[in-house]
């Protein structure tokens, strides 16, 4: 007798694994260039009403994690605005056209986020242009390595926060004129947040404020009934690696050292975020799950 095949792992197979061709971008970096492309979950995600009518606003949803949320946002019903930089505007356009296809409102704000002026205009923009807002989405972020202290300057130590804790405190805080009671905020860690990189100091710190924002937050609004969670990637293949976010060398074996022998693809954590802005997920609030391909950071 033939044993059953398992579907679940030619699934997981189907990804690429290391080692991967020498590739560089300028910040921020386009995921339309990298080799092998992203999977975002475009032609494999499938939504079934979990977010009908909900209205989200994602940052940094041009590509990678954020693009993997917006796309499953709309497959699940919901109508979304995303932001990103105006160098990622060609990425930005195919995200665009993959929420028009599913019969929901797109709204495509760009701008940096590293200004507070703009993280106001940016919300209520959203809020206007969508209806409302319900979902937030606080996934924008920069990392760029370092190899030492000596070498980091305090010029790129203040982007990073600018973008990655600044802004998320910007918006969210912006967000609250808007969001009503059941309303979901969702904060973008990473594993780097308890398991830090000697060559990422700098990014490793704003991961791990970010957690305690979470943290702190959910305790605060938890008396308005908004919920606040977190979501910790380990390696996943996105723009970020190649625009500066690891060596050289560390791109071409980026998630090696996984369990699973590989990076995870943004398609394959959407669904996280998707759980947490569900309704019926009311009593989560306060959480940071992870996703790390097997090697149990959290």
């Amino acid at each position: 007798m033939t044993a059953p095949t398992n579907n679940k792992s030619l699934i997981i197979e189907e990804y690429p694994v290391p080692p991967f061709n020498q590739q560089t971008q300028p910040i921020p970096g386009l995921a339309s260039k990298m080799e092998p492309r992203p999977d975002h979950g475009e032609t494999s995600y499938r939504g079934s009403g979990k977010l009908t009518g909900r209205k989200a606003l994602i940052t940094g949803g041009d590509s990678g994690i954020g693009r993997a949320v917006a796309i499953a946002y709309a497959r699940e019903g919901a109508d979304v605005a995303i932001n990103y930089l105006p160098e990622e505007e060609a990425d930005a356009v195919e995200v665009v056209q993959l929420i028009e296809a599913e019969g929901r409102k797109a709204v495509a704000i760009p701008g940096d986020i590293r200004s507070e002026s703009f993280c106001n205009k940016l919300v209520h923009q959203a809020a206007e242009q969508l209806g409302g807002l319900d979902i937030l989405v606080n996934n924008a972020g920069r990392q760029q390595f370092n190899k030492s202290i000596r070498t980091l300057s305090t010029e790129d130590f203040d982007a990073t926060f600018k973008t990655n804790v600044y802004a998320m405190f910007w918006i969210t805080k912006a967000a609250l004129e808007y969001l009503p009671a059941g309303s979901s905020i969702i904060n973008t860690s990473s594993v780097q947040a308890y398991k830090p990189s000697e060559i990422l100091l700098d990014y490793a710190q704003t991961k791990a404020a970010i957690v305690a924002f979470t943290k702190s937050l959910a305790k605060q609004l938890g008396k308005e009934k908004i919920r606040v969670n977190a979501v910790a990637p380990g390696p996943y293949w996105t723009a970020l690696q190649v625009s500066g976010g690891q060596p050289q060398e560390k791109v071409q074996h980026f998630g090696e050292d996984a369990p699973l022998g590989r990076p995870g693809q943004p398609a394959e954590i959407a669904s996280l975020y998707v759980t947490f802005a569900q309704l019926d997920n009311s009593f989560t609030s306060g959480q940071v799950w992870c996703s790390d391909g097997g090697t149990g950071t959290l």
